[in-house]
């Protein structure tokens, strides 16, 4: 797996528009792919989508996708929203009841959590920031 120095980070700020979260998708896979990450698309880009749509449905406010490096081969993935309030599916001791069958909703943090090495969420900026982590 390729290493990372200097590490790097991106940001980008997305308005709250429905075409919003597959910028970002495009986007992640882009800067993925240009630091020899491309192993890391399907797990880092659903954990994304799981994440930007929650921050799309749940807030009125802008929101941001955030990509940064972490150890060697590992990649953190977050979104940033405006509101501060952090659902408990990420806390490592609360236990997700699965949706019933026919709901639309309630499957996105349980994957998350499937896909990802850790995960969590904080108040940052007047809003939180809710990450996972991928890879190694």
């Amino acid at each position: 797996m390729p290493t990372v120095t200097p590490p790097w980070s991106y940001t980008l700020q997305l308005p709250h528009d429905p075409r919003a979260p597959r910028i970002a998708r495009v986007t992640l896979r882009t800067v993925l792919g240009a630091h020899g990450l491309g192993e890391l698309v399907p797990t880092a880009e659903l954990v994304a989508a799981e994440l930007l749509a929650n921050a799309h449905l749940h807030t009125t406010g802008p929101y941001a996708l955030r990509v940064r490096a972490a150890e060697a081969g590992r990649l953190r993935v977050g979104v940033w929203d405006t509101d501060p309030w952090v659902p408990p599916g990420l806390a490592d001791a609360v236990v997700l009841d699965a949706p019933p069958d026919d709901s639309e909703n309630g499957r996105g943090l349980p994957l998350v959590r499937a896909c990802a090495s850790s995960w969590g969420a904080g108040a940052v900026g007047g809003g939180k920031l809710v990450w996972a982590e991928c890879g190694g």
